[in-house]
C-alpha cells in the first residue's frame, strides 16, 4: 500500500508542494510560541521574593506543566477528530495565553499550580502533538528532518524568550510579565494556525512494483492505538523514550547546581550552562533529525544513548574541570534534543501515519513520567552521583533494545518471503 497525503480529497499535487511550505512556516510559528514555557525557571526566584514562597515550591509548577503537557497528548488526537486541526490549535493557543494572563492575578500556590501548571501544560501539549504530527504527515519522505525543524522551533522559542521574559520581569515584575507573555503567545499560536492545513492520510494502489515494495516496507499497516499496544515494540519504544527523556530532563533541571557543587564553578559561570543547554538542545534536534533520514533512526537513537551514558558516568565518577563539565552537559543536551526529535518519526515508521497523533501520544507519556522520575530517584538515592549511575544503566539497557528492535512483524514477513523464495525452484522443477 502507498500512503498519500492531501489537504482535501481533490487537491492537486502541485498545489500540495507549494502549500506545504506555508504549513511549515505556520507550524514553526506555533511551535515557537509553545516552546516559551521552557523559560519557567526565570520566574522561580522572582515569585519567591514577591510572595515569600519557597523556591522549590514554585519550581514544582513546571513539573506539573511538563506532566500536563504529556498527559494532554493522550486526548489531543480525539479532540482533533472532533474539532479539526486549525480550530483545535487556535483554542489551545487561546487557553494557553489566558492561562498565563490569569496567572498574573494569582496570590496562592494552588492557583499557580492550576493555571500556570495544569491549564498551560494541557493546552501546550494539545497543540504541540497535533501540529508536529500533522507536519510529519505532509513530509512522509523527510520525517526526521521535518520533525527536527518543528521540534527545533519549539527549542528556539525557549531560547529567544529567555531574553524576552527576562526583560519583562526586570521591567514590570513577574506578575505583569505573565500578562504580556500570555498575550504574545496567544497571538503567535493563533496567527500560526491560519497557515496550517490538516493532512489526510489515504491509501492508494502503488504506481509500480518497485515503488510499491518500498512503500509497503515503509508503511506496513496503519495501526490504531489498540493494535499498537498489542505489539511488544510499543513497550520497547516506551522504555527507550522514557530513558532518553529522564536523562535529559533531569540534567536540564539541575545543570546549574552540578556546575556549582561538582565542578566548583561560581554561580554566574554555572548559569551559562543553562543557555548552552538550550543551544545544543536545539542543534541536536535539527542535526540528528536530518541525520536519521540518511543513516536510520534507531542508529541515531543508539548512538545518542551511548554518548549520554558515557557523559553521565563522567559527571558522576571523574573530577570535573570547567571544560569537562561543559562538554558533558553539551553532549547530553545535544543527544536529548535529537532523541525527542527522532521519536515522532520512529512511531510513524513503525505504526503508520494515519493515527500518528494518538499513537505518539501514548509513547509520549515517557516524557511526562521521565520528567518526574529523575527527581524522585535522586531524592531516594540522595544526590547526583547515584542518580547518574542509574541513568547510565538505563541508557545501556535502552541501547540494547534500540539495537534489537525492528518494526512490528518485520521478522515474520522476512521469514515468509525467504520461505516463498526457497520454494520457487522446486515448484518450477515440478
Amino acid at each position: 500500500m502507498k500512503a498519500a497525503i492531501s489537504s482535501a480529497p481533490n487537491s492537486a499535487s502541485t498545489s500540495i508542494k507549494m502549500n506545504r511550505w506555508l504549513i511549515v512556516l505556520g507550524t514553526i510559528i506555533v511551535q515557537m510560541g509553545l516552546g516559551t514555557i521552557y523559560t519557567w525557571s526565570l520566574f522561580n526566584q522572582p515569585l519567591s521574593d514577591r510572595f515569600g514562597w519557597d523556591v522549590s515550591s514554585v519550581a514544582i509548577t513546571f513539573s506539573i506543566t511538563s506532566f500536563a503537557l504529556a498527559f494532554a497528548t493522550l486526548f489531543a488526537g480525539r479532540l482533533q477528530e472532533r474539532w479539526g486541526l486549525q480550530r483545535l490549535i487556535r483554542v489551545a493557543g487561546i487557553v494557553l495565553g489566558l492561562g498565563l494572563v490569569l496567572s498574573s492575578q494569582v496570590t496562592s500556590l494552588t492557583l499557580l499550580y492550576i493555571l500556570a501548571g495544569f491549564v498551560v501544560g494541557f493546552a501546550d501539549g494539545t497543540a504541540y502533538i497535533t501540529s508536529l504530527s500533522n507536519l510529519i504527515k505532509w513530509f512522509p519522505e523527510r520525517k526526521g528532518l521535518i520533525s527536527g525543524i518543528s521540534v527545533g522551533a519549539f527549542g528556539t522559542g525557549s531560547l529567544l524568550f529567555k531574553y524576552v521574559n527576562s526583560a519583562l520581569i526586570g521591567a514590570v515584575g513577574p506578575a505583569q510579565a505573565f500578562m504580556y507573555w500570555g498575550i504574545i503567545v496567544l497571538v503567535l499560536i493563533v496567527a500560526g494556525s491560519f497557515l496550517i492545513r490538516e493532512a489526510v492520510v489515504r491509501e492508494q494502489a502503488p504506481v509500480s512494483k518497485t515503488e510499491g515494495a518500498k512503500q509497503e516496507e515503509a508503511i506496513r499497516h496503519q495501526y490504531t492505538v489498540k493494535e499498537m499496544l498489542r505489539t511488544k515494540e510499543a513497550y520497547m519504544l516506551f522504555v527507550i523514550f522514557f530513558t532518553a527523556c529522564m536523562s535529559g530532563l533531569y540534567l536540564i533541571g539541575i545543570v546549574k547546581d552540578i556546575g556549582v557543587q561538582l565542578a566548583g564553578l561560581d554561580v554566574a559561570t554555572a548559569a551559562n550552562a543553562v543557555a548552552m543547554v538550550a543551544i545544543f538542545n536545539t542543534a541536536g534536534r535539527i542535526i540528528l533529525g536530518a541525520l536519521s533520514d540518511k543513516v536510520g533512526r534507531m542508529k541515531v537513537i543508539a548512538g545518542a544513548l551511548l554518548v549520554t551514558a558515557v557523559a553521565v558516568m563522567i559527571l558522576s565518577l571523574v573530577p570535573l574541570t570547567y571544560g569537562v563539565f561543559f562538554a558533558c552537559v553539551a553532549a547530553v543536551a545535544f543527544c536529548f534534543g535529537g532523541n525527542i526529535t527522532v521519536f515522532p518519526a520512529i512511531v510513524a515508521d513503525y505504526f503508520g501515519l494515519k493515527n500518528q497523533s494518538k499513537n505518539y501520544g501514548v509513547i509520549y507519556q515517557g516524557f511526562g513520567i521521565g520528567a518526574l522520575a529523575g527527581s524522585i530517584i535522586s531524592a531516594l538515592l540522595g544526590g547526583f552521583h547515584l542518580t547518574f549511575i542509574v541513568i547510565a544503566i538505563l541508557c545501556a539497557v535502552s541501547l540494547l533494545l534500540a539495537l534489537m528492535i525492528t518494526p512490528p512483524g518485520q521478522n515474520r514477513r522476512t521469514r515468509q518471503h525467504e520461505g516463498h523464495m526457497s520454494l520457487k525452484p522446486s515448484s518450477r522443477a515440478s
